[in-house]
């Protein structure tokens, strides 16, 4: 009989996080679970941590790889759970009674259960971060539940699509906001917190946020086309210096003086067409 779920952890040259994570999700008091690894060939010793606890790991594979989302794909093959759950390396639970205290939660009435997480940046300061009950398209347009606290139905990803390879950073934002916004698939929030994450990944770095937009739009181009510019629009409501107007709209003086300014440059500029 397969087990209920499946911890998804994928690795690659994280020798320090892998073994954080080996100790988190080994310490859970539910111990009823898949746990399976997924290396990528690593050369700094990962692949020692994997076989020092080989004997507690259910699915062990370590081979090169693609990429992160090449790495979860496989995991995804190999699990056998009702629900997977990526805690990639690095990644560690809120606490050892998360499992216990959500699995009771993990019914046949939804497909997809999320909850909150703690950002951990390098400092280790950490902050945390909850979501809505209710996940809307505009909600998607900015950010995403975050896999390292999301419970998944794993036929979801053979009813529609695996993690899609050609992205470097955007596949599992790709499979929330089709699934969720496009087929409707049930999700509930458990307004609980799952995970503390690695908030140092390549989707958390300053430097790639010009290719998760490019990603994104490809995305929307794909799955909504009919929502392109308005997801262009909303990306340059969400721009800096727009963000920035709307904060000042909060001190009255400060913002009398700012409509003043922006009347007198649209004065001696050309109509808008």
């Amino acid at each position: 009989m397969p087990k209920k779920i499946s911890i998804i952890t994928v690795c690659y040259n994280n020798r320090e996080g892998l073994e954080k994570t080996f100790k988190s999700v080994l310490g859970q008091s539910y111990r009823d679970f898949d746990f399976l690894v997924i290396d990528g060939n690593s050369q700094d010793g990962s692949k020692e941590v994997m076989e020092q606890y080989r004997d507690k790991i259910d699915f062990a594979l370590s081979e090169k790889d693609t990429g992160v989302f090449n790495a979860m794909n496989k995991g995804i093959k190999a699990a056998t759970g009702d629900f997977v759950l990526f805690m990639n390396s690095g990644d560690i639970f809120a606490d050892e009674h998360v499992l216990a205290n959500v699995v009771d939660d993990l019914t046949n009435e939804f497909d997809i259960y999320y909850g909150n997480n703690y950002k951990v940046k390098s400092n280790g300061s950490k902050r945390l971060k909850t979501y809505p009950p209710a996940l809307t398209f505009s909600f998607f347009y900015t950010t995403c539940i975050n896999h390292q606290s999301t419970f998944i139905r794993r036929q979801l990803f053979h009813d529609y699509f695996m993690y899609n390879e050609q992205w470097k950073i955007v596949s599992d934002w790709e499979f929330f906001v089709y699934t969720i916004c496009a087929k409707n698939v049930p999700y509930k929030y458990l307004n609980k917190t799952i995970a503390e994450y690695d908030f140092n990944g390549m989707s958390s770095d300053p430097k790639n946020q010009a290719l998760i937009r490019k990603e994104r739009l490809e995305v929307i181009h794909t799955h909504f086309p009919a929502f392109e510019k308005d997801y262009q629009e909303v990306a340059r409501l969400n721009a800096k210096r727009t963000r920035q107007l709307f904060h000042i709209e909060n001190f009255p003086i400060a913002w009398k003086i700012m409509k003043a300014v922006l009347t007198v440059f649209i004065f001696v500029l050309p109509k808008k067409k």
